[in-house]
């Protein structure tokens, strides 16, 4: 929550710049910066000062996909979103000048939204799944939603329970993900069905003890 507040403020938005090897990807990653009130800069004056935002299959392809744009030396304000991660691929990322790296399946506009401003702050921020990958050594490239006896949960219902786990209530799920409430209702009310969960507090346990977010 407190990321879209902070893109909210005047003045605050960093300028943000997209680059990716393919052209759909990146047309995605900027609609969900739209979103969270963050209009990719698309003047052909770069600074050093600008957040990067490099969209990839790979963290490989997405720093590939960037280096032409990255600024030499000095420091980097770098964001990494990818279909699949690898440790190796964090941690080339993260030698690049990484700020933040994200799934792409993670990558919702509040969280895109953190992750620029912590990477223009010059904070870093790992998500779950880039941690654990780096730390285990895993492949990572997600079916979400799998549970034994279940079946996958939908891309909806992955982007209400990762604004649940945020801290979203169901007014602002909904203004997030341009919905009404009744909607928003309905999905938290399928997905808790499908996990065999009471609350909301015990599907958001569910899902980070088995990597859903």
């Amino acid at each position: 929550m407190s990321a879209t507040m902070t893109a909210a403020r005047p003045g605050a938005a960093p300028r943000v710049r997209v680059r990716a090897s393919d052209a759909a990807a990146r047309a995605a990653v900027e609609e969900k910066l739209t979103v969270a009130g963050l209009r990719p800069a698309q003047a052909p004056d770069p600074s050093a000062r600008d957040v990067l935002v490099a969209v990839g299959d790979t963290a490989d392809g997405a720093i590939e996909a960037c280096r032409a744009a990255l600024p030499g030396g000095g420091e980097r304000r770098l964001v990494v979103v990818a279909d699949a991660l690898s440790r190796h691929g964090v941690s080339r990322a993260l030698r690049a000048g990484a700020r933040a790296v994200l799934l792409s399946a993670e990558a919702t506009p509040a969280r895109l939204a953190a992750a620029v401003h912590s990477a223009h702050r010059g904070e870093g921020r790992l998500s779950h799944l880039a941690l654990t990958c780096l730390l285990n050594g895993s492949s990572e490239r997600p079916a979400p939603g799998r549970r034994p006896g279940t079946s996958a949960l939908t891309a909806r219902q992955l982007d209400v329970l990762r604004l649940m786990a945020d801290g979203y209530g169901n007014e602002a799920i909904a203004q997030t993900l341009r919905c009404s409430k009744h909607t928003v209702k309905n999905v938290i009310y399928e997905l808790m069905a499908q996990l065999q969960v009471h609350n909301r507090a015990h599907a958001v346990a569910h899902a980070v003890r088995t990597g859903l977010i």
